[in-house]
């Protein structure tokens, strides 16, 4: 394998304020975002890259006219292009971002503004009564709707900023931005005193992926699926993307997807696992509904051979018959954010998509590593970047060990928390990942990583949620005649997407004998119900077995999970 080349120039900007007058001047005439206000609309809305520096130019301009510069921001809402202006302005005058889920209880959002320390909040207008309450309890002032009317929303700052601007720049291009200061808090958890929250710069990211772009072979239309709140979301959809003035068509939900693939037809998309797992499944599907078969596994193994000979005809061949569901221009998928199955990525080469896969973390902001359109390595995660020194801690007979990373894009550290800060970053500056894998070093230099397993028992969901299964434990501990519990993704035989959370729990006969309770699981049932009722749709028990016997444990009396039968079906 010969190593790669750039495919692009490194695209680096003095600040996110510079880069954001840039690509308004840069690309003036195309198309920056497509979004529609209403998914049944019949005409998207089109906003131009020029268009979209004017609004972070006005919105900003109000930022400061109101004295929000140099604030923490709240931002509660869907990925729409309102989410967009916010982070920008946001960025753009110096304030710190902090981008919550919308769909965490409104008790959770509170906790997790109040350490740390919001003093704005923008939000959606179907959440309104969230960031209500969280100002009313907080002492904020009232929330700026993001896709509301009137003085107190998005729009009605940008009417007013603009004239602000039109009568006087001075104000915008005078704020001093340190690319080196907190720009970002980004909270790894949902639930108070479990998460943390993760310090991020302009430069952090900015480097990243000022590393990343010039090996991708990014196409020139794209749709955005990620969530926003999540640094894959914002730093390589929103920050990434539009660098290198992408159309990004801003897409309605998972429900529209397909439709919006058709319109839209991207060469590229960003995203998650559990959007390739279901690409995958509608593929094969439609092999199979089709009654050829056996037609189009010949065709893809021919294809294959063909390539090893440098003919490559999957356009011919699968243009029209596969790939037209999808669009038919979408030639690359970058996932990240979960474990990919190589399989899937596999079928996707076969018939003209190739699948990136990569690797990150929040505290890196997100990237690590990637593969390369020119240099793909299969089952890894691809080389590291060249911002990042990556050491393998402790490894043991097969490589294998915690992945470390020290770079510009590692975080400044935990908020506020000088314990975590100390178990995460070393005397030596490396980041400690938690995640175990190993480093290759390849014939040519490049160093590549493979990822093996999680060090601790985080679950990363094929949607790239991350659930923390000690937090469900946790609420689950205290029911009466529960002795012991473990929470698990449990695995299904019919792919990733299909697993599910699981909560095993081991009772006290006894109890259950002196209570008079005989059918234990129905008696269990209504416990994960009643925590089901109010916890967030992904950290949802999805199912419940009940064990005869205690678990495996070893001689300190700790359980260990690695011996647990995960598999649900």
């Amino acid at each position: 394998m010969k190593k790669d080349r750039p495919l692009h120039p490194k695209k680096e900007f003095e600040n996110i304020r510079g880069m954001v007058e840039e690509i308004g001047s840069l690309y003036e005439g195309k198309v920056a975002c497509r979004y529609r206000k209403n998914p049944h609309d019949k005409e998207a809305v089109k906003v131009y890259y020029e268009e979209f520096r004017d609004h972070i130019r006005a919105i900003a301009s109000e930022y400061i006219a109101r004295g929000y510069n140099g604030k923490r921001i709240v931002c509660l809402g869907k990925h729409t292009y309102s989410w967009i202006q916010c982070y920008y302005a946001t960025l753009a005058t110096a304030s710190v971002l902090i981008p919550l889920d919308r769909d965490w209880a409104k008790e959770d959002l509170l906790e997790t503004v109040r350490t740390g320390e919001g003093e704005i909040i923008f939000c959606d207008k179907d959440v309104l009564d969230k960031g209500e309450f969280i100002a009313s309890e907080l002492g904020l002032p009232a929330p700026i709707v993001l896709d509301g009317e009137g003085e107190n929303s998005l729009s009605g700052m940008l009417s007013a900023g603009a004239e602000k601007f039109a009568a006087d720049k001075t104000p915008y291009y005078s704020v001093e931005i340190d690319v080196d200061a907190l720009a970002m808090l980004v909270f790894t958890s949902g639930t108070t005193g479990k998460g943390k929250g993760v310090m991020l710069s302009q430069r952090n990211f900015m480097s990243d992926l000022a590393e990343v772009i010039p090996f991708i072979d990014f196409s020139t239309r794209c749709i955005n699926v990620l969530p926003p709140h999540h640094t894959y979301g914002s730093s390589v959809s929103i920050y990434g993307q539009m660098s290198i003035g992408c159309d990004i068509y801003i897409s309605s939900g998972v429900k529209y997807i397909l439709k919006e693939l058709q319109e839209h037809k991207p060469g590229h998309l960003v995203a998650v696992p559990l959007y390739v797992e279901t690409f995958y499944r509608r593929i094969i599907k439609g092999i199979k509904d089709s009654g050829k078969e056996k037609l189009v596994y010949t065709l893809i193994k021919i294809s294959n051979a063909l390539r090893k000979i440098g003919i490559d005809l999957r356009s011919l061949f699968f243009k029209k018959s596969i790939l037209k569901s999808f669009g038919g221009e979408l030639n690359m998928i970058i996932s990240g954010g979960a474990p990919l199955n190589q399989e899937m990525a596999d079928l996707f080469d076969s018939i003209g998509i190739t699948v990136l896969n990569g690797y990150g973390i929040t505290e890196c902001a997100p990237i690590i590593a990637v593969n390369h359109n020119k240099y793909i390595v299969p089952k890894s995660v691809g080389p590291v970047l060249p911002i990042d020194e990556v050491v393998i801690d402790e490894p043991n007979e097969d490589g294998e060990g915690e992945i470390l990373v020290r770079g510009s894009n590692v975080m400044l550290g935990y908020y506020k928390n000088e314990e975590a800060n100390r178990e995460a970053i070393d005397e030596n500056g490396f980041f400690h990942t938690g995640d175990y894998g190993k480093l290759v070093t390849m014939k040519d230099g490049a160093r590549v990583i493979y990822i093996t397993g999680r060090k601790k028992n985080l679950i990363i969901l094929s949607n790239g949620k991350n659930v923390y299964p000690e937090e469900i434990e946790d609420a689950l501990a205290a029911t009466p005649g529960v002795l012991e519990i473990v929470v698990y993704e449990g695995k299904s035989k019919r792919g990733d997407a299909y697993n599910a959370i699981v909560a095993e729990i081991f009772c006290d006969k006894d109890y259950m004998a002196q209570n008079g309770i005989t059918d234990v699981e129905s008696y269990l049932r209504g416990y994960v119900n009643e925590y089901n009722r109010t916890a967030v749709p992904y950290k949802k028990i999805a199912v419940l077995k009940v064990r005869e016997e205690e678990f495996p444990k070893n001689t300190l009396r700790k359980i260990l999970r690695r011996m647990i039968d995960m598999t649900i079906d």
